[in-house]
């Protein structure tokens, strides 16, 4: 049963739900200001339409009555005669439980009802003094919910000094008074509605458009992560520019210090390789003299030559980067190959390639080429005559660059289960008859670790030799 190499993985914690974005954060905004905007303006109106129309309410019964006061009139002896039918105010007056009532009320019992106030109950009625005018409602009644409006008045008579007091009354239920500020309700949501309908569909699309620069930054930052460009190089609005700047600084400035870091990196493994190499000559000249010591610096000149070319492979690795630029995969994979077959010319290896088209590497090149150059290399030492090199790209979604799957078989003798963790340690070969320094598993481990992934070594399952496979995370 395969098993897994001892890695550097991270186990990244289940991430936070996304915050909601600044557009969808200022379309949740406007919705509730213009709900509550909108519901404060509709409330007002509706209270402005029904104030009006009870004041509307007020003058439509008061002429109502004016009328029918006209109407009245005092034979010579003193008493009232009731209006004349033939000129009603109003028709609804002569409709039985139209809703639409003229009562008057004088002295000595007089009591006038319009048609459509016959059978009603008006008893909570009372006169009033001659110029006193009362408008109430609505008031509870066994007819009903009411709204009234009476006027008392004194009418001459013939004789002189004497005039008889009467009360006119007019009612109308408040169920037409309703029914109008019901109608006029329904229109005042229904274009409230509308219009807030508008007014969100019009922010939006000015969030849209004033939000256009900071899209313009995100798409510029992506092309800069996938290595399309080198800077930020778009023009931004003002308010945009001075942040636009430092991010062109930082990676500018991210840039410059690997640079300088990896050369003087080669600086100090040239300075040190070259008197090294000299001292090694030196002592592989004179062994011959005094060869227990002679062998033994020179044996301690090695292990300094494989300490300092493990180093400098370790600190020149970059390790994962915000802005790194697509290195693609199988031009470097065919240049290792074409020299790594010279060198094992005579094993006459056969190197085949599944690569997946448009394979690249997010990283810097020489971290790719460290990371295939060493499993190649060991696959092309261990192998009996066949290696086959696999690279995958592997999406996921919400992250801008893909994972990448590269793993490298042979058919030679492979690795024991139990040697495994031993052979992926420093300065240890998996035979020791084989020429090398036992570095170049460390290393990939080091590249792997960098760019938090995960080293996995298990038997091939076409071959049966080794398979070093590499995983390393979308992100």
């Amino acid at each position: 049963m395969p098993s897994r190499a001892p890695t550097a993985t991270t186990n990244e914690p289940e991430s936070p739900r996304r915050p909601l974005s600044l557009a969808a954060r200022a379309a949740i905004a406007t919705g509730f200001v213009l709900a509550g905007f909108l519901g404060l303006v509709g409330l007002t109106l509706s209270q402005a339409n029904k104030e009006r129309a009870l004041s509307a309410l007020h003058d439509r019964l008061q002429n109502f009555a004016l009328a029918y006061i006209t109407n009245t009139d005092v034979n010579r002896y003193g008493k009232l005669l009731s209006p004349s039918s033939d000129t009603l105010p109003d028709p609804n007056f002569s409709r039985p439980g139209s809703g639409l009532y003229a009562v008057a009320v004088g002295e000595h019992g007089y009591h006038w009802e319009s048609s459509s106030a016959i059978g009603r109950d008006f008893s909570f009625l009372k006169a009033l003094e001659p110029g006193q005018s009362l408008f109430v409602g609505p008031i509870d009644t066994r007819m009903g919910r009411l709204y009234y409006y009476s006027y008392g008045v004194a009418l001459d008579t013939d004789e002189k000094g004497k005039s008889v007091p009467l009360t006119m009354t007019v009612a109308q239920t408040e169920e037409q008074f309703e029914g109008a500020n019901a109608a006029f309700r329904h229109a005042l949501v229904i274009w409230l509605s509308i219009l807030g309908v508008m007014l969100i569909v019009l922010q939006l699309l000015l969030l849209r458009w004033s939000l256009t620069p900071l899209r313009k930054v995100a798409s510029d930052m992506s092309r800069v992560e996938h290595g399309d460009s080198e800077l930020l190089d778009s023009q931004y609005p003002l308010e945009l520019t001075g942040l636009t700047e430092r991010i062109n600084a930082f990676i500018n400035n991210e840039r410059e210090q690997r640079t300088r870091y990896r050369h003087t990196l080669a600086d100090l493994a040239h300075s040190l390789k070259t008197p090294l190499a000299v001292i090694r000559s030196q002592l592989e000249s004179t062994a011959g003299g005094e060869p227990s010591l002679g062998g033994s610096v020179l044996a301690q000149v090695r292990r300094m030559d494989e300490l300092v070319a493990y180093q400098l492979s370790r600190a020149a690795t970059t390790g994962r980067r915000t802005f790194a630029s697509a290195v693609p995969i199988a031009g470097h994979a065919e240049d290792l190959v074409q020299s790594l077959e010279k060198v094992y010319a005579v094993k006459n290896v056969l190197c085949e390639f599944d690569i997946e088209d448009g394979a690249v590497f997010y990283g810097e090149q020489g971290d790719l080429l460290e990371l295939m150059g060493n499993l190649l290399e060991n696959a092309f030492k261990w192998c009996g005559h066949r290696v086959l090199l696999v690279v995958k790209m592997q999406p996921q979604a919400g992250r801008q660059r893909p994972g990448l799957w590269l793993s490298v078989e042979d058919d030679g003798p492979g690795i024991a289960e139990e040697k495994i963790e031993k052979v992926l340690q420093r300065g240890v070969r998996g035979d020791e008859r084989v020429q090398g320094h036992g570095i170049g598993l460390s290393i990939v481990q080091d590249i792997v670790h960098a760019y938090q992934g995960e080293l996995v070594v298990d038997r091939s399952p076409e071959f049966g030799g080794a398979r070093f496979s590499v995983s390393l995370a979308a992100s």
